[in-house]
């Protein structure tokens, strides 16, 4: 049977996700879901092109998605997503999903809270742990930068805060 996992990296597709977790995961699809890259042919061009032929490669938007995720997945599957608030769109692949992996946050106008003693840069807002915290009821969700570093469980994360 074929597992999905969604991972929040505001990078989206990089040399990390196919060298380190597509393998890791034994990945044969990658999803990339961001309305603004989906529609931009030269970010699409450049977030792919080091993809190996290997992975089937989607950019969408968050329709588009949904209309993906319609169907029956009959591959392993990485679903990534810049923002914490883009799975609140996404109710149907959360619920599918085996996890969803915390990846890079970076810093922006709305964020006030810092994964302290974390590897990589992991920042969130109010709304973006309001959306985690109802997730986190019937999702393990974790922040982890790459497959083979610790990784810490959101509830460690809001004894942290």
């Amino acid at each position: 049977m074929a597992k999905t996992y969604i991972r929040v990296d505001d990078r989206l597709i990089h040399g990390q996700t196919v060298v380190a977790w597509c393998p890791t995961l034994e990945i044969k699809r990658i999803v990339a879901i961001d309305d603004e890259s989906a529609k931009n042919p030269t970010l699409k061009m450049i977030m792919t092109m080091g993809v190996p032929k290997i992975y089937k490669t989607n950019i969408v938007t968050i329709e588009e998605a949904k209309q993906i995720f319609n169907e029956d997945v009959k591959e392993n599957t990485l679903v990534i997503c810049k923002y914490p608030r883009i799975l609140s769109d996404l109710p149907k692949i959360i619920t599918a999903a085996e996890k969803i992996i915390l990846g890079n946050l970076a810093k922006r106008d709305d964020t006030k809270y810092n994964l302290k003693g974390a590897t990589g840069i992991f920042y969130l807002s109010d709304n973006d742990i309001k959306i985690i915290d109802e997730i986190v009821k019937t999702k393990d969700v974790e922040f982890q930068q790459l497959p083979n570093t610790a990784r810490t469980t959101w509830s460690k994360f809001k004894k942290d805060l």
